[in-house]
């Protein structure tokens, strides 16, 4: 298990209010929507990261982390797991608190490298999953 229950706690409860989802279009069927749409429901501000840049549920969308130009409390990873390292990589660098990786999505030495630079991360595990449980 990567993220015991006190770091989901924690991400989820005290590490801010706005979310990156990286991998967010307006396409509903995907999980990245479902996801988006819950974590709107429990008070989090959606901030879509999608190559497109698209406005979804009224949030200005922006092709990369760095394009967005105030400050992310956490980014959730909705990329395949050889592209997730480096979305990692990106959150450590514009000073995200916390990176989470969606269920699926695994990259231990993207683990290795975000906790060493002291940002808390979940992997593997959904927060649409997780706030719920957390009342």
């Amino acid at each position: 298990m990567y993220g015991d229950s006190a770091t989901v706690r924690r991400i989820l409860e005290d590490g801010g209010d706005t979310w990156a989802v990286v991998g967010l279009s307006n396409n509903t069927a995907r999980a990245a929507y479902g996801v988006a749409e819950v974590l709107r429901r429990y008070g989090k501000r959606v901030v879509p990261v999608h190559p497109k840049a698209e406005a979804v549920a009224g949030e200005q969308g922006y092709a990369s982390l760095a394009d967005i130009p105030f400050p992310v409390d956490v980014v959730d990873v909705f990329v395949n797991s050889a592209l997730a390292g480096q979305v990692a990589d990106d959150a450590v660098g514009i000073g995200a608190k916390a990176v989470w990786f969606q269920l699926g999505v695994v990259d231990e030495a993207a683990w290795d490298r975000t906790r060493a630079a002291g940002v808390e991360m979940v992997m593997d595990r959904c927060p649409a999953i997780e706030i719920p449980r957390l009342s």
